[in-house]
């Protein structure tokens, strides 16, 4: 079986490359800068896998990549990740989430449609979800340029589906940590702040909104759910997320009383952090995916908090990006 992911210097990437390899796949993956191999490199697979630099924003570039390496199956892990971003560069989040998407679909479709798709959706689709859990026949109401590009990705990756009988699946993907989470991650400033405070380094965590509700997984489980969504027999859309949220303010509660502190003596709520198109609540059935896929996260959050803060005293943690 031949691999290429999209994205593979990522957190989601490298994490499924390394699964991948050890599930005898030939893995070949992209990335915009060459040199941004650290994750990789973390992981000892570097010299495992074909790393190709390749413009996201080319589609003559993506589609003669598919067509040389003919791979049976293409996961797109690309794309900018960040909400908060997404409202500063809204053109570059949607070109690099919805053209990508499609210029890797036409690509398959021109060349070889039985090539399997991996689609990444995202919870944020569901924007405020206001009944008790959303699943995956749930309306779509987003509220960010992020938000906005999945959603139009994840029609567009279905009609392809359809209209062409290709295998898409597409992952509703909750919120998912892991030690490889870039900085610009709220999850990743609150444990790395707790552990300078406690360490006499910084006197203070500065947050926004600290009400939101969220549903975090860790990313090594949601990376197998990946797999058995493409190795199904019929392609199926899979919200993939733990089924149990909680509050921004109970994360860091959780993750400072670990270092013996009170949070309340070192909180500051800073308005620049609060946004006006922030989701409020995410709640997710993940149902489809424990009887279709017999998949189920054993991680709750308080398990990736204990080994998120384990992952700090790793003198490379505070430096990826």
């Amino acid at each position: 079986m031949k691999a290429l992911i999209f994205g593979i210097t990522g957190q989601d990437g490298s994490l499924l490359a390394k699964f991948l390899l050890n599930k005898g796949y030939s893995v070949f993956g992209t990335t915009r800068k060459i040199n941004n191999t650290q994750n990789l490199q973390t992981l000892n697979i570097l010299n495992l896998i074909t790393l190709i630099e390749i413009d996201y924003n080319n589609f003559y570039e993506i589609k003669s990549l598919i067509e040389n390496l003919s791979p049976t199956e293409i996961y797109n892990l690309s794309g900018q990740t960040s909400v908060s971003k997404s409202n500063f560069y809204p053109i570059e989040t949607y070109n690099s989430i919805f053209n990508t998407t499609l210029y890797i679909l036409e690509s398959i479709r021109n060349i070889n449609c039985k090539i399997k798709y991996f689609n990444p959706s995202s919870s944020e689709c569901f924007g405020n979800i206001r009944f008790k859990q959303a699943s995956e026949t749930s309306r779509f109401n987003p509220i960010s340029p992020y938000a906005s590009a999945k959603c139009n990705a994840h029609f567009l990756a279905n009609d392809y589906k359809k209209n062409y009988n290709l295998f898409v699946c597409t992952g509703i993907l909750s919120n998912h940590e892991s030690e490889f989470r870039s900085n610009d991650f709220v999850t990743k400033k609150i444990i790395l702040s707790a552990y300078k405070i406690s360490k006499g380094q910084q006197d203070s965590l500065e947050m926004g909104n600290i009400s939101i509700i969220r549903d975090w997984g860790w990313a090594e489980e949601y990376i197998e759910a990946i797999y058995l969504m493409m190795n199904s027999v019929i392609p199926e859309d899979y919200i993939i997320a733990t089924g149990k949220s909680i509050s921004l303010e109970e994360f860091i509660f959780y993750t400072f009383k670990k270092f013996n502190l009170d949070y309340k003596k070192h909180l500051k709520i800073n308005k620049k952090f609060v946004r006006n198109n922030e989701v409020n609540r995410t709640s997710l059935n993940i149902s489809k995916a424990n009887q279709n896929l017999c998949w189920n996260p054993l991680l709750n959050v308080y398990d990736i908090i204990d080994r998120l803060i384990l992952a700090c005293y790793n003198e490379d943690y505070e430096n990826r990006i």
